[in-house]
């Protein structure tokens, strides 16, 4: 198996503030119970029961995650654009014989709807990991990078034991992306290819 990047998804390979705003005003109005679509789009990264946790009460969170997702692909595709440079951070992990890896805290069918709807191509999804969770998948994908824009994303980085890759692009500022282990911060993903070819091959 050939060697991997992996990528977050919101906020790194995609800006999926404006769907994940109208998603959730399209719930606010199914539940009636107000969600702050402002604030919430501003910390995105922890996992949807994370954010919904804070305005249902503890019984009904689950409940909400169901209402949410069942809104999503009506709400949440289309509005959602690709990050600046993902078209062309994808492209060079290919040119380099790497695959790419996205491992991301949203479940995995609908970011797959993300990556198919913005024609983004992935060898390997996996879904619904936050964290140290997510560095089991890092692990058995083989990746030897791993590029996001939250604390979590290093956290990931550093349990599955290869370099973080952070973005200044999420909720995280770059002391914080390297105080959580960033091996390297960008401020998006437009200068990442010329980083991979001087890390994977070298000067």
């Amino acid at each position: 198996m050939r060697g991997a990047v992996g990528f977050d998804l919101d906020m790194t390979l995609i800006d999926s503030r404006p769907g994940i705003h109208a998603a959730y005003r399209a719930l606010t109005a199914k539940t009636g119970v107000f969600v702050d679509a402002d604030l919430a789009v501003t910390r995105l990264g922890p996992p949807l029961r994370t954010e919904l946790s804070e305005w249902f009460p503890a019984a009904d969170v689950e409940e909400a995650v169901t209402t949410y997702r069942a809104l999503y692909r009506e709400y949440a595709i289309t509005p959602t654009v690709a990050a600046a440079g993902a078209a062309e951070a994808l492209a060079a992990v290919r040119e380099l014989g790497l695959r790419v890896v996205v491992v991301t805290s949203k479940l995995g069918t609908l970011a797959q709807v993300h990556l198919d709807h913005l024609g983004m191509t992935a060898d390997e999804l996996a879904g619904d990991l936050f964290a140290e969770g997510k560095a089991t998948a890092l692990t058995e994908y083989d990746v030897r990078w791993y590029v996001g824009d939250h604390v979590a994303d290093m956290v990931a980085a550093r349990t599955a034991g290869v370099p973080g890759i952070g973005l200044t692009t999420g909720p995280c500022s770059a002391d914080e992306l390297r105080a959580a282990g960033a091996s390297y911060v960008l401020p998006d993903l437009i200068p990442f290819p010329e980083l991979l070819r001087e890390i994977a091959v070298g000067p």
